[in-house]
């Protein structure tokens, strides 16, 4: 077989998805839907012009259609200028307001036991303190707390009730800063802690470079995830990809956690079940709505699918008759996601000054799609729970950064939780952080 060095596809699947029908649907019509208004089925797989603060969605694997039923497409988004005096759309009995700008490619954020806002500036190799100590929605500090990172993206605090460390997840490695309470800067040079990550690249469709890191409830384990190198390859070259590690705060005792999962881009632990989770990506190429992105709990062991399989033992096309003794033991993930919505960062919401409706779940950044005729993602979604598991429903939250002629302004990376229970949301479309509150 001759292969395609963008894709890593075969000359024989590029044909048969060249041959395929009309890659471009037709415009929505009707009325857009209301919040409240649950979508199921097609309906729940629709673009941005469904996207509302409140419509809920749920995508089950009846719904899935066959590989190939439409065309795979290259439809990157347009990235312009936010609009004067757009904002972004959220659910009544919230505002939102810009946190902060002029940042330069802000990606994950988390918030420290003291209420600071550490972002990761990757294209920059740095990583960002901003402090709101007033609540006045403006940083009054605003300082580069590290540098000298390569292609940086999780950041964490550890212990995790007292920190004494700044934990960075870089393309290749993890890395700690020694840290204690209201510093601003790092106080000391930074310690290797994992040197033998898989570094990643910016390829479209595969190199990925994000590597999360997060710490169990007690923080006697520390998680960090590997997204693949291609779309759907299965060589030598994965084999220390698309999975995601566990080791001891030290670095040592290495074990795979959990495999086949594409790029596990962002991580968090359940507050109140101590799971851990992740916020996935999953393949491209296999026409418009597949193959859904998705947010799930991660099973210790747990084998997702990636390359040969997905979504609960289908076989993907590319990969067909090959490890068929796998098929019985993919795992199904808990939430299924828009496909190619690209869902990086998530959070757990802690605060009981949220609404009531908006407690006890997951907010998660929707950095939107390419590999879609019609665009989606390019919003934050909430995953509701009922003590702790997921109903298998999402919810738009924060929405309308896509215009109306299909250019996108916003592009939300993570999602972190404030101390008084706003929602600080990074963007690297507008390089800025937005903050999200009730309204008085």
């Amino acid at each position: 077989m001759v292969s395609d060095m963008r894709t890593g596809l075969s000359l024989a699947v590029l044909v048969v998805a060249a041959s395929c029908t009309s890659t471009k649907p037709p415009a929505p019509s009707g009325p857009p839907p209301r919040a409240g208004e649950l979508l199921t089925g097609e309906a729940a797989m629709g673009d941005w012009t469904s996207d509302a603060p409140g419509v809920r969605r749920k995508l089950t694997l009846a719904d899935l259609p066959a590989p190939f039923a439409t065309r795979s497409v290259d439809n990157g988004p347009s990235v312009v200028k936010r609009p004067d005096g757009a904002l972004p759309r959220v659910p009544d009995g919230f505002q939102v307001e810009l946190f902060a700008t002029g940042l330069t490619n802000p990606r994950q954020a988390r918030v420290a036991p003291n209420g600071d806002l550490f972002v990761v500036e990757s294209s920059a190799n740095r990583v960002r303190l901003l402090r709101d100590a007033d609540g006045d929605g403006k940083p009054e500090v605003d300082e580069i707390f590290a540098t000298g990172l390569q292609q940086p993206f999780g950041v964490a605090f550890h212990p995790p009730s007292a920190p004494q460390w700044v934990y960075v997840a870089n393309t290749d490695s993890v890395v700690r800063f020694p840290y204690a309470d209201g510093d601003t800067k790092a106080r000391g040079p930074s310690e290797m802690i994992v040197d033998n990550l898989s570094g990643g690249g910016r390829l479209r469709g595969g190199g990925h470079w994000t590597r999360d890191v997060v710490f169990s409830k007690d923080g006697s384990k520390m998680y960090v995830s590997v997204g693949s190198r291609s779309n759907v390859d299965d060589d030598e070259r994965e084999a220390r990809r698309a999975r995601i590690f566990e080791y001891t705060p030290d670095g040592k005792n290495e074990r795979v956690f959990a495999s086949g999962i594409r790029n596990p881009v962002g991580l968090a632990v359940s507050p109140e079940t101590g799971e851990l989770w992740t916020s996935v990506n999953e393949r491209d190429e296999l026409g418009d709505h597949l193959v859904p992105d998705y947010v799930t709990s991660v099973k210790d062991g747990g084998f997702y699918g990636w390359p040969w399989f997905y979504m609960g033992g289908h076989q993907d096309p590319r990969h067909a008759g090959k490890h068929a003794e796998l098929r019985d033991k993919v795992i199904t993930p808990d939430v299924l996601v828009q496909s190619h919505s690209a869902s990086l960062g998530m959070v757990f919401t802690v605060s009981q000054a949220l609404p009531a409706e908006w407690r006890g779940g997951a907010f998660a950044a929707e950095h939107g799609s390419w590999n879609r005729a019609r665009r989606t993602g390019y919003k934050v979604i909430f995953i509701p729970m009922n003590a702790g598991k997921a109903t298998g429903e999402y919810i738009d939250f924060m929405t309308g950064f896509v215009t109306a002629g299909g250019d996108v302004w916003g592009r939300p990376v993570a999602v972190a939780e404030a101390k008084d229970g706003s929602l600080y949301v990074t963007d690297d479309g507008g390089d800025v952080v937005w903050r999200v509150s009730k309204r008085p």
